[in-house]
């Protein structure tokens, strides 16, 4: 399964969050954007289970980051 998980940081902290995002199991894509967020993760895991326990246990636990949003990828590829 894919998702992508949008997240919004704290002040100064952007740069920090995309270096350990990059290094993470399970994220395959990571961009810092413009907008009403600062980092677009691209995040896969075997199951809609394993993909919220990376967003809720990992990426949303990471110091500095504010909020996530995720939207499951519905198209196989």
């Amino acid at each position: 399964m894919k998702a992508y998980v949008l997240i919004e940081t704290t002040v100064g902290k952007t740069k920090d969050a995309l270096e350990s995002l990059q290094h993470m199991d399970g994220v395959r894509e990571v961009d810092g954007v413009t907008g009403d967020y600062d980092i677009v993760a691209v995040v896969e895991g075997d199951s809609l289970a394993d993909i919220g326990d990376l967003v809720t246990g990992k990426i949303h636990m990471m110091n500095g980051v504010s909020k996530t949003t995720t939207y499951v990828s519905t198209t196989a590829t």
